[in-house]
């Protein structure tokens, strides 16, 4: 979140996204490692992701919640959605969110799902471009959760007030008709 804030992991829930195995031929035979990406989150807006490698899987998955504890962002949830349609980049991905309806769900693949359950929004379209390397998968989902912004953002931003594009319903109906 900010420099020098203390966070209480206890309140983030995590779910480990992919494990890697790999194995170095030394001298005496075989060394095993494990590498584990882990999202964490509170399902109220904070979320974060990390990667941790170890020699035993729970050694592996504690350096990715503790990696992932120094990235922790706050994203802006309207309703139970998002605010805006986005696409982020990372590597070969191209990760495009869109919102949805109340009731809709969050319609997206392995990867990616866990990022948007963990930080709460519930209604959402998603489509993966390119490569689905899990890790770049969620480097991009996150990195477009960080880019979101309210409508509430871009007015304090552009000292402007927004206007929407359509009147609505009641607001457009004539009065005494």
């Amino acid at each position: 979140m900010y420099r020098g804030e203390t966070i209480r992991l206890d309140d983030f829930d995590k779910v480990v996204v992919k494990f890697r195995r790999t194995v170095k031929v030394v001298k005496g035979g075989k060394r095993f490692a494990i590498g584990a990406l882990v999202v964490i989150g509170d399902r109220r807006g904070r979320v974060a992701w990390g990667y941790g490698k170890a020699h035993e899987v729970p050694f592996a998955v504690d350096k990715g919640v503790r990696n992932a504890a120094k990235r922790l962002i706050r994203v802006p949830v309207v309703g139970t959605t998002i605010p805006h349609a986005i696409e982020r980049k990372a590597s070969a991905t191209r990760v495009l969110l869109r919102p949805a309806c109340r009731g809709t769900g969050i319609k997206a693949g392995l990867s990616v799902r866990p990022v948007l359950e963990l930080a709460g929004v519930r209604d959402v379209i998603t489509k993966v471009h390119g490569s689905t390397n899990a890790i770049n998968v969620v480097k991009a989902t996150y990195e477009a959760l960080k880019a979101l912004r309210t409508k509430a953002d871009i007015e304090k931003i552009r000292g402007v007030k927004c206007v929407d594009p359509k009147p609505r319903p009641e607001a457009a109906a004539v009065p005494g008709a």
